[in-house]
């Protein structure tokens, strides 16, 4: 069983962003970057399914620039087996949801996993487009993932507004990854010198003949208003005075 995985760059969550003074981006100087959250999460949950399947293969995919090594190198450090790097500047989610699809013709996988979205823009969009250009069934928000005995259906539970919600469906398909699905590994120092000697091939861009003009521009950025001081109140009478005179609330 082949499974493709996305991993993308982003800064560390624990990371102060400040916004460039002319608003054109945010200033990347001192920042750790690290794999999107969720597809960690994503990368996990295709090393438990290729420690069941004997045979597996779980290769890695991400767009960006010859930086988004690092990233690579961690999932294969992980347990991954190869990784392919898509060298491009910055795409809108349809952008990458085209090259994710021209990626799929090559590869042929019989599974994609995904993170729901990336903590840098939440999006939360790429995982549901290459679905439809694929014309592929789809779980969004993974809690849960089961494959059938013989690998060719697969059995998602997702978390809705109401509560779970169990799909099941034929592979090939897509899976978005939720935080719940898993706790992803520490890389072992075994498997970090390993992750030298693996395959990160580089395809730029221009060469998959895809077009990835972009449908959504940032014309923008500005930081949040600061938050203003808090308030101390001396009785409950008082609050319910603030809540509906100054905050009209209530």
């Amino acid at each position: 069983m082949k499974i493709l995985v996305t991993v993308k760059r982003v800064p560390d969550p624990e990371t102060s962003i400040k916004v460039k003074p002319d608003g054109t981006g945010i200033v990347t100087d001192n920042i750790k970057w690290v794999v999107n959250p969720f597809d960690e999460i994503g990368v996990e949950e295709a090393l438990r399914i290729k420690e069941k399947v004997a045979g597996s293969e779980v290769v890695l995919v991400s767009i960006g620039d010859k930086v988004a090594q690092e990233q690579l190198r961690t999932g294969l450090a992980m347990g991954a087996d190869r990784a392919i790097l898509v060298l491009a500047d910055d795409l809108d989610p349809l952008g990458v949801a085209r090259v994710l699809a021209k990626l799929v013709d090559d590869e042929k996988p019989d599974l994609i996993i995904m993170g729901k979205q990336a903590i840098d823009d939440d999006s939360n969009a790429v995982g549901q487009m290459l679905a439809e250009l694929l014309g592929w069934p789809q779980g969004t928000f993974a809690s849960q993932i089961e494959l059938s005995d013989d690998q060719k259906s697969a059995s998602v539970t997702r978390e809705v507004d109401g509560g779970l919600e169990t799909l099941s469906f034929p592979l090939p398909g897509v899976i978005t990854a939720d935080l719940r699905l898993n706790e992803p590994r520490y890389a072992s120092l075994p498997g970090i010198m390993k992750a030298r000697k693996k395959e990160l091939k580089e395809i730029p861009v221009a060469d998959l003949g895809v077009d990835v003009t972009p449908r959504v521009t940032i014309t923008k950025m500005e930081p949040p208003p600061s938050r203003e001081a808090g308030k101390i109140v001396a009785s409950v009478e008082e609050l319910v005075n603030l809540l509906h005179t100054e905050a009209k609330v209530i």
